[in-house]
């Protein structure tokens, strides 16, 4: 049975990765541009979501400061889910929905990167921070499923994972995460 079970989850996350250069290359490509950019005009990248979205914004900063392929330089990144003070105080003074925008207001500045994680597309608090970041000036970019809901049309590129199953969703996003801290550290010359 669990063997059965593996195959399954094997042969559905196969197909979406057939998918995946076609459905988000365009989309990585002006991303890890973007990041590139910023970084060398002194910005940082923000990532934030929720639960294992939550885990891949900690995942993904954490390999740009300390390292990622090898040693070298920090990359400023900073991932908005680990500040357990602030969360608090937010979600109890200001409400859940402010968790993120107000660390991207705080934080933020013109021309940094901020990126929200959601496998919907449509978590209130993510939509939230993408648009106080789009309004400060910072490129508002989205890692989420085939739907895209609220993302859709708010946040620019926007990584678009061709599934409606949570699981590969999660599993293609930290593939394209991973992709892109490796684009970054090659794109700032810190890699052959």
């Amino acid at each position: 049975m669990a063997a059965q079970e593996l195959a399954e989850a094997v042969a559905e996350h196969r197909t979406v990765l057939d998918g995946l250069m076609a459905a988000v290359g365009g989309a990585f490509e002006e991303l890890a541009a973007a990041c590139t950019a910023s970084l060398q005009a002194g910005g940082k990248i923000l990532f934030f979501g929720n639960g294992g979205s939550a885990a891949d914004a900690q995942h993904l900063a954490a390999e740009l400061t300390v390292r990622f392929v090898t040693d070298r330089p920090a990359i400023a990144a900073i991932a908005l889910t680990t500040d357990s003070s602030a969360l608090t105080a937010i979600g109890n003074d200001l409400g859940f929905e402010q968790l993120f925008a107000r660390q991207v207001e705080a934080l933020g500045r013109a021309g940094d990167v901020a990126i929200g994680i959601s496998t919907s597309g449509r978590s209130p608090n993510v939509l939230a921070a993408l648009a106080t970041a789009k309004g400060m000036g910072l490129t508002a970019a989205g890692f989420t499923g085939r739907q895209g809901r609220g993302m859709a049309g708010l946040a620019a590129p926007l990584v678009q994972v061709p599934s409606d199953t949570t699981a590969r969703i999660q599993e293609m996003h930290i593939l394209v995460g991973q992709a892109l801290c490796g684009a970054i550290e090659r794109r700032l010359g810190l890699v052959a």
